[in-house]
């Protein structure tokens, strides 16, 4: 690797998948300059299909009215099928496994009532230390509905005195010393502030050894890694769409249910009618019939207009493939660490792993003795990243959209604003 422009350039001449670029909406400064935009971690970009995507729905609203569910170019009744075999690619599952619905904290709750399963001794919960704070809120509730102390029933795995990562010995540790007590494990796959990703395959598999049953909130993780959820094995998984899935602010999320649990009667479930039976469900006098499979979960009928977000983002990523994806994504990233060891300044420590296959695209970058104002230099210097306190830039090369000229720049800019 080499620290100039020129590298820069010829890495991106020599991408295969430098033209997908092409096909999203970079934002611009007031003078309509490219920002350096760095936080598809945050909210993804704007594929240029998606209004065309909309917009044919719009059209079929307009001119079908409620006959748009079956005589739309789409039909709107199985809208959600469209979107189910790119999305089960991207998260490494079977069809059947998958079901695009509701939102991320929406569909935990859900997936809590399935296979959080407390008993008076078994009820305890297994959560990284610093999850979003989403995942914690919803755990803590779910454990005081069934009429548990949260302070109690909620375990941390965290990191060492001094340390940033967790160690999988430490979890080890955990349901050795507590496993008897613990019936649900639920992992972030990649942590928010860390951007360390999880050994999804080996947490599962001590989770059952210990009889818990097993879930990862994939929200930085879903087309990001390939978590190969159903060789993983885990019970269940959830995700959102609008960060590196890019389907636009405050979309949909999606659901993970293990082939294994397909056809079991006996989870606990909330029942809506869209996860009745199809060939029954407008029959409104049958007893609920849940689908065989994630689609069983489902509740309402979709919001189509976001499925339709979704849909143009997924089919990029099905024309891309994500193998090639995940190739770039290395290469950027690993661009990235090389450019900010290249600084030599002893105030800047990458705390995310520096072993790729324990990352995705996102570095996070501790800057000693930094507060939010640095932060605010960079925006003015155009870059588009993210702070969270006390002292890291989140900074996260999506290879979709970002280029090795990108990754470049952003580091140039950030050594001068350090100046």
């Amino acid at each position: 690797m080499q620290n100039t422009l020129q590298y820069a350039q010829q890495c991106d001449a020599e991408d295969p998948l430098a033209h997908v670029r092409q096909q999203f909406l970079i934002p611009t400064d007031s003078k309509g300059k490219s920002l350096i935009y760095l936080c598809g971690n945050s909210l993804g970009l704007q594929p240029r299909t998606t209004k065309e995507y909309i917009q044919q729905e719009l059209n079929d609203w307009g001119k079908h009215g409620v006959e748009g569910h079956t005589d739309a170019k789409n039909p709107w009744l199985p809208y959600h099928e469209f979107l189910t075999k790119n999305m089960a690619e991207i998260v490494g599952a079977k069809p059947g496994e998958v079901v695009i619905m509701n939102t991320l904290t929406t569909n935990l709750h859900l997936m809590m009532v399935s296979f959080y399963q407390p008993t008076t001794t078994k009820y305890k919960i297994v959560v990284e230390s610093d999850a979003f704070p989403s995942d914690k809120y919803a755990v803590e509730s779910q454990l005081k509905f069934h009429g548990h102390n949260p302070k109690e029933g909620l375990i941390l795995w965290k990191p060492r005195e001094g340390e940033e990562l967790c160690r999988f010995e430490d979890l080890e540790k955990i349901m050795a010393n507590q496993g008897d007590e613990i019936a649900l494990l639920m992992i972030g796959s990649t942590n928010y502030y860390t951007g360390q990703h999880f050994p999804l395959k080996k947490i599962t598999e001590l989770g059952h050894k210990h009889n818990a049953m097993v879930g990862f909130d994939l929200a930085h993780g879903a087309g990001n890694i390939q978590p190969n959820l159903h060789e993983t094995g885990a019970d269940f998984a959830v995700w959102c769409s609008y960060k590196y899935l890019n389907s636009g602010p405050g979309s949909l999320g999606g659901c993970f249910v293990h082939e294994r649990h397909a056809k079991n009667d006996n989870l606990n479930r909330f029942a809506g009618w869209w996860g009745h039976n199809k060939t029954t469900r407008f029959n409104m006098r049958h007893e609920f019939d849940a689908l065989e499979g994630a689609e069983g979960w489902q509740l309402s009928n979709p919001p189509i207009l976001s499925m339709a977000a979704i849909r143009a983002s997924l089919d990029v990523f099905a024309k891309a493939g994500f193998e090639n994806l995940r190739t770039k994504s290395e290469k950027l990233t690993g661009y990235l660490e090389y450019l900010l060891d290249e600084l030599n300044n002893d105030n800047i420590n990458i705390i995310t792993p520096r072993n790729k296959e324990e990352r995705g695209c996102q570095l996070s970058i501790q800057v000693k003795s930094a507060d939010k104002a640095l932060h605010t230099k960079l925006t003015e210097a155009g870059v588009i990243s993210d702070w969270r306190e006390p002292d890291v830039i989140r900074v996260a090369p999506a290879p979709l959209y970002n280029s090795f000229e990108d990754v470049w720049e952003f580091v140039k800019r950030l050594k001068e604003v350090l100046l």
